[in-house]
C-alpha cells in the first residue's frame, strides 16, 4: 500500500510504503530506464547517493528509500536484518519493479548479496560499495560493538539531522550492527554461489569504529570469493575511506553500475 506523492506519468514519485508495523519514505524517478535500487549504510538515509545518481543521470530509473527509523521513515519494533530484506521486497512490490540492479553501501551491500541469493531469477546485478564477507562475531565482538555505541550515545542525536544516525537508542544501534556483522561473517558461501554480475568498489583504510588495518583485513576476506566465482569482480579500489567513499568516489560507483549492466547484457526492466 502507498500514499501517493507526485504521481504524474514520467515524473518523480515520492510517498510512503507500508511494511509490517511501519512505513518507508520512498523516491522513484520513474521512466523507462533500467531500475537501480539503492540500499543505504546501516544508519544512513538516502542522501549520500545523490552524487552517484547525478552522475548516472536520467537514463536510469533511480529508486531510493530510507530504512526503518532512518530519514523520513517511521519507527518500528523490528530493526533486524530480516526486516531490512522485507523492506526491499515491499519497495519493489509497491513500485512495480521485478528485476532491479541493487547498489548497496556497507550494510546495504550485505543486504544486496542476500536479496540476490534469495531471488536469483529476479536480479539483474549487484554493485557493492565497500562491504566484505567478514565481521565481528562471538561474545567478545558483540561486547565491543555495544561499548562503542554506548560511548557514542550523546553523539548519535547530533548525527541524525545529517542522515548518519537513526531514531534509535544506542543499544538498538548496536544490535543492528551486531546482526549485520554476524550475517556478513557468514556470507562467503552466499557470494560464491551468486549467478548475476557482482561488482565491488573497495575503499582504502579504516572507517568509524575500526583501526589497525581492520578494514583492509576485512576486504581481504573477499579473495576466496573472487577466486571461486567468476561473476564477482572488483571494479575499482579507490583512495577514499569507508565513510567518505560515496562523496569522494561517486564516479567510480557510477562506472560500476554501468559496467554491471553491460555485463548483464542490459537486461534490466523498469516494471513487471
Amino acid at each position: 500500500m502507498t500514499r501517493n506523492g507526485i504521481s504524474r506519468a514520467g515524473a518523480t514519485w515520492k510517498g510512503m510504503v507500508a511494511v509490517d508495523d511501519t512505513a518507508l519514505a520512498v523516491t522513484d524517478t520513474g521512466g523507462s530506464g533500467s531500475p537501480v535500487v539503492y540500499l543505504n549504510g546501516a544508519y544512513a538515509d538516502h542522501r549520500p547517493w545523490r552524487p552517484v545518481i547525478d552522475d548516472l543521470g536520467d537514463g536510469f530509473r533511480h529508486i531510493t528509500f530510507d530504512g526503518r527509523a532512518r530519514g523520513a521513515s517511521k519507527r518500528s519494533s523490528d530493526y533486524s536484518f530480516e526486516a531490512a530484506l522485507r523492506d526491499v521486497d515491499a519497495v519493489l512490490a509497491a513500485r512495480g519493479v521485478d528485476r532491479p540492479l541493487l547498489v548497496g553501501w556497507s550494510y546495504g551491500g550485505i543486504l544486496a548479496w542476500h536479496w540476490a541469493d534469495r531471488h536469483p531469477d529476479r536480479i539483474v546485478g549487484v554493485v557493492t560499495v565497500d562491504a566484505a564477507p567478514c565481521g565481528l562475531t562471538g561474545e567478545e565482538g558483540r561486547e565491543r560493538i555495544r561499548k562503542l555505541f554506548r560511548r557514542m550515545r550523546f553523539v548519535l542525536p547530533l548525527a541524525r539531522p545529517f542522515g548518519m544516525a537513526a531514531r534509535m537508542s544506542a543499544d538498538q544501534h548496536a544490535e543492528v550492527n551486531i546482526d549485520a556483522n554476524e550475517v556478513a561473517a557468514a556470507s562467503v558461501p552466499v557470494l560464491t554461489r551468486l549467478t548475476c554480475p557482482v561488482r565491488f568498489i573497495l575503499a582504502t583504510g579504516d572507517g568509524l569504529g575500526t583501526g589497525n588495518g581492520e578494514m583492509e583485513q576485512a576486504r581481504a576476506s573477499l579473495d576466496p570469493v573472487l577466486a571461486g566465482n567468476p561473476n564477482v569482480k572488483v571494479s575499482a579500489k579507490v583512495a577514499s575511506n569507508h565513510d567518505k567513499i560515496l562523496r569522494r568516489d561517486y564516479r567510480a560507483v557510477a562506472a560500476a553500475v554501468r559496467e554491471t549492466l553491460d555485463a548483464a547484457g542490459g537486461r534490466g526492466a523498469s516494471s513487471r
